[in-house]
């Protein structure tokens, strides 16, 4: 394993998350302005959002420095608190009345162009198959398609912006990337040194556990994922 790639890798993972966190709390906030609620609650509402995400970051990050994350003789309750809470919480927070009022201000092609953070995501995934850090499965040279759903979004979104597409394909759009999404968390898991483990080639997938790459199945699956819920929630309201 080369360290200087290994390092690089660790930067990017927190980068992308970083960044693309920011871009979404970002136009959360726009929607916030736009909306009809009332300036003080808008402020306790952005405000309780921001913790909540430092909040889940630190605790992410500490489950998988402790090491509790990356025992995977203890799976799935290793997993469990990072790929369920962000989940559940996720659909409490898309069926509420509160951000259905914040969901009408924001474009909805914005939300879609942030899914373009999944491009740089398996470029990071390759780069740890080549450091011999993942295995092949998990990148685009395997079972990993998901490059696919961060190139389309950047189409989508301009022709979400233009006009040009209609809700039915959009309804598709979003349900065909799930599916890449629940596809390559399938193969992940599968390939995790556990019980359930089907994918038998080294390295196995415990790259995911240890920290920042932790941030991958913490905060950027469910930022892909809770995109797409933003996105058919929007749709939702569309004649």
């Amino acid at each position: 394993m080369n360290a200087t790639l290994h390092l690089v890798i660790q930067i990017g993972f927190g980068l992308i998350t970083i960044v693309f966190f920011s871009l979404l709390v970002v136009e959360i906030r726009k929607g916030l302005a736009k909306s009809s609620i009332d300036p003080q609650r808008q402020k306790r509402i952005f405000n309780r959002m921001v913790t909540g995400l430092i909040v889940w970051t630190i605790f992410v990050s500490v489950w998988s420095l402790s090491g509790r994350m990356g025992d995977f003789t203890q799976f799935p309750f290793n997993m469990m608190p990072v790929l369920a809470i962000p989940l559940i919480a996720s659909v409490i927070i898309v069926f509420s009345k509160t951000f259905k009022e914040i969901f009408q201000h924001i474009p909805q092609q914005n939300l879609i162009r942030l899914q373009s953070f999944r491009i740089l995501v398996e470029i990071l995934l390759w780069a740890l198959f080549i450091n011999e850090a993942a295995p092949i499965q998990m990148t685009f040279e395997g079972r990993n398609f998901d490059v696919l759903s961060g190139i389309s979004a950047l189409l989508v979104a301009y022709l979400v912006s233009r006009n040009s597409i209609s809700k039915t394909a959009l309804v598709i759009w979003n349900l065909a990337c799930l599916g890449l999404l629940i596809n390559i968390v399938t193969v992940a898991i599968l390939s995790m040194p556990s019980f359930m483990r089907t994918f038998m080639n080294e390295p196995a997938n415990t790259i995911v556990a240890q920290f920042p790459v932790s941030w991958l199945p913490g905060l950027l699956v469910p930022l892909a994922y809770v995109l797409h819920f933003f996105s058919l929630r929007q749709l939702s309201f569309r004649s």
